[in-house]
């Protein structure tokens, strides 16, 4: 395996240095036992999560202070989309989708929030936690109400049961679905057999049972799915976005472009892709599908308002694909691709990114931030644990949102310092044991593995 394949910028942090429920108010909760399949699939050793059924908590808010609302609400049953005013933000506890649903929500968005809040279960099982302190989804979206006066729904459920998918689907009926909710970790699908089984399952089956929804209970729903970059792998042609006109043997068609993913979790979003095109010529739906790159930053205006607010920012072990965008980007993203949505019948791909660095640019970028703020940063180089080239051609297009009035926040020295600090002020939660990678793509097994103390 080649060296210098990955760059790791070391800072010097220590402290010397510089379910089926009823519509109830948002105070109140239903709770439902159900069974999950996929809880099956955990890890062994975490009896907590293998064993339990899953307790579905359903708060949803009984409407939105009086103000101005998006949208005239078009003819729903014309084959133009209307105007969105419900948006039901699947996976909104996490990084983009939590910045997401406060982003909407101070647009005039009426927003409910569904997620099954595992991603917090990961962090116990491998022994991480977020760079920031996060409170409680509950806390946040009151101290969200409590600041703006705002109503932010919660539907606590798993969204591979489908009863519980519906029974929330029913009861918000949303104009607009942004599916974040996924297994995002390509290390984390490379542990061992039962993650990654889990991450196939919990992210095919969540967003089948996604578009399953949209057509039995709001087929003029338009589904804004977060794909990834790493669909496309690293071909040596240019990279279009979603499409590609070929002339072969003198004819000539436009093609879903070629996927070549490189992990269990990519092969999950390239399986997803290829579900939501089908049901859009087969049913008629109405979706786009945003190959997002590597999403960086702490803060959006919403989230800076309070500490409470803040968005889980986990240093995960990955090598960074050459596309980046700002958190401040992706909600502006989101926004612009439910405000614009695609026709009845659309499957339409934007690549959702604004920049593209390699690893030793972005090295040393680290570097030279670091050390002007008086940090000592070495850059380390490490053996490769993914399967892949060291040395690739990368071109990709990324237009379309451009074209929507996209207004990029680019990585500038500034921006830089302000990360940098931000670690520095958390330094004390920084793990240094868990930044470099432990995971290998040759080596993993079926026995379940397991995160020594």
């Amino acid at each position: 395996m080649a060296n210098a394949a990955l760059v790791s910028c070391s800072l010097n942090l220590s402290s010397g240095s510089k379910p089926s429920s009823h519509l109830v108010p948002s105070a109140s909760v239903s709770l439902q036992i159900s069974r999950s399949p996929f809880r099956r699939i955990l890890l062994k050793g975490d009896k907590r999560l293998r064993k339990c059924r899953t307790v579905y908590a359903m708060a949803v808010s009984m409407g939105q202070e009086a103000g101005v609302q998006p949208g005239s609400g078009s003819d729903h049953s014309s084959n133009e989309a209307p105007t969105p005013k419900k948006v039901m933000v699947i996976g909104g506890d996490g990084y983009c989708g939590w910045a997401t649903s406060l982003h909407l929500s101070n647009k005039n968005y009426e927003v409910a929030v569904v997620d099954n809040l595992v991603r917090r279960s990961f962090d116990h099982q491998l022994g991480l936690d977020s760079l920031t302190p996060i409170a409680s989804i509950h806390n946040r979206i009151r101290r969200w109400k409590s600041l703006t006066g705002k109503d932010i729904g919660l539907y606590v459920g798993d969204i591979c049961d489908f009863e519980f998918l519906s029974e929330a689907f029913k009861s918000f009926e949303p104009d607009a679905v942004v599916h974040f909710g996924e297994q995002r970790s390509a290390p984390y699908s490379m542990i061992d057999r039962s993650r990654a089984v889990y991450t196939q399952y919990n992210n095919v089956i969540g967003t089948l049972n996604a578009l399953f929804a949209i057509k039995e209970f709001g087929e003029d729903c338009h589904l804004v799915k977060l794909g990834t970059m790493g669909e496309y792998g690293t071909p040596n042609i240019d990279i279009e976005e979603g499409f590609i006109t070929i002339t072969h043997n003198g004819r000539t068609d436009t093609l879903p472009y070629p996927k070549q993913a490189s992990s269990f979790y990519h092969l999950s979003k390239v399986h997803d892709s290829h579900n939501i095109a089908f049901t859009c010529k087969a049913w008629g739906i109405r979706a786009t599908d945003l190959n997002q790159g590597v999403v960086y930053g702490v803060k959006t205006e919403e989230t800076a308002m309070h500490e409470e607010l803040s968005s889980a920012y986990r240093l995960w072990k990955r090598r960074p694909d050459p596309g980046y965008l700002d958190i401040r980007d992706t909600v502006q993203c989101i926004e612009l691709a439910i405000a614009n949505p695609a026709e009845r019948g659309e499957f339409r791909v934007f690549n959702q990114f604004t920049e593209q660095f390699s690893v030793n640019e972005l090295a040393a970028l680290v570097t030279k931030a670091g050390k002007k703020l008086g940090l000592n940063v070495r850059t380390v180089y490490v053996p490769n644990p993914r399967v892949e080239a060291e040395e690739h051609y990368y071109n990709a297009k990324h237009m379309k949102l451009a074209e929507l009035g996209l207004e990029p926040h680019l990585l500038s020295d500034s921006l830089l310092d302000s990360l940098l600090n931000f670690a520095v002020q958390y330094r004390d939660r920084v793990d240094s044991r868990q930044i470099m990678p432990s995971v290998s793509w040759r080596k993993i097994g079926a026995k379940p593995k397991t995160v020594p103390a």
